[in-house]
């Protein structure tokens, strides 16, 4: 079993930047694609950006060249840097593992409001 924890959520102004912070209880991570995803109040959760075992990254087409995505298995942790943020931001956004099996974090809320 392994367990997700994202923290670095908040409250930011449009046009700020947050770094969010997803941290895995397990080593085994490293074998791992992460990836974060969002969900607003009655849509479907929606793909942020992945990244795999190896590096490779994927963006949705709405944070191309805002955010970056990035891992440190040294440290079982993934990040999510968000810049220019946008009031569309605003998000409760969950950190995702996948290989053999799937997992998911509680979800950090985001919110971008002037």
């Amino acid at each position: 079993q392994v367990q997700l924890v994202e923290s670095g959520g908040g409250l930011v102004q449009p046009g700020e930047s947050l770094r969010l912070s997803c941290a895995a209880s397990a080593r085994i991570i490293r074998l791992y694609s992460m990836g974060w995803y969002r969900q607003v109040p009655g849509k479907q959760r929606e793909l942020v950006a992945t990244i795999t075992s190896g590096g490779s990254t994927n963006y949705a087409d709405s944070v191309k060249g805002r955010f970056t995505i990035s891992r440190d298995n040294a440290k079982n942790t993934a990040y999510l840097q968000m810049n220019s943020l946008k009031p569309e931001d605003t998000a409760v956004y969950y950190c995702n593992a996948k290989y053999i099996e799937e997992y998911w974090g509680q979800g950090t809320q985001v919110t971008v409001s002037s």
